[in-house]
């Protein structure tokens, strides 16, 4: 189990393989990448919120100790054999992978559930600050009550027999 805050981009598909490398007990790898998005739009009102780069922003320390407690909170709900939690600071722009998140299991629905438990988790709990650069200058992204009802559709749920 590992996580990484870093500046650099990353190799998905290196990641993915790393997580069952060498190992016979693993039967399901399931990942996620995000991307930079840019809300593309077709009126000239729209177009003034389009993403034109974003800048993330995190405490060295406390981020990475944030994200060791999902993945340590995923640990307990699901039989998990390998996690690699990345996620990246700094400028990036549009089209640029923002985060992985890739679990490995001996079973599909745990590494389902875990990855998806992992990143809903991720973007209410982890201590990340995000400011857009648009045309119409630069603005903080506030949490969104979509986020937040994602996470806590966990609330309660356990591993299934």
């Amino acid at each position: 189990m590992s996580v990484a805050v870093q500046q650099a981009d990353f190799d998905a598909g290196a990641e993915i393989a790393a997580l069952s490398a060498g190992r016979a007990d693993v039967g399901a790898v399931a990942s996620f990448v995000g991307l930079v998005r840019a809300d593309k739009a077709d009126d000239a009102a729209a177009l003034a919120g389009t993403v034109r780069a974003m800048t993330l922003e995190h405490y060295p320390g406390m981020t990475e100790q944030a994200l060791e407690e999902i993945v340590a909170e995923a640990g307990r709900r699901w039989s998990l054999l390998a996690v690699r939690v990345i996620h990246r600071v700094g400028r990036l722009l549009p089209g640029d992978r923002i985060v992985f998140v890739g679990v490995a299991s001996a079973h599909r629905g745990d590494a389902f559930a875990a990855c998806e438990f992992i990143m809903d988790y991720l973007k209410t709990r982890a201590p990340f600050w995000k400011k857009e650069e648009t045309p119409a200058g630069g603005r903080w992204v506030d949490a969104r009550e979509s986020d937040d009802a994602a996470a806590q559709r966990w609330s309660g749920v356990e591993k299934e027999a």
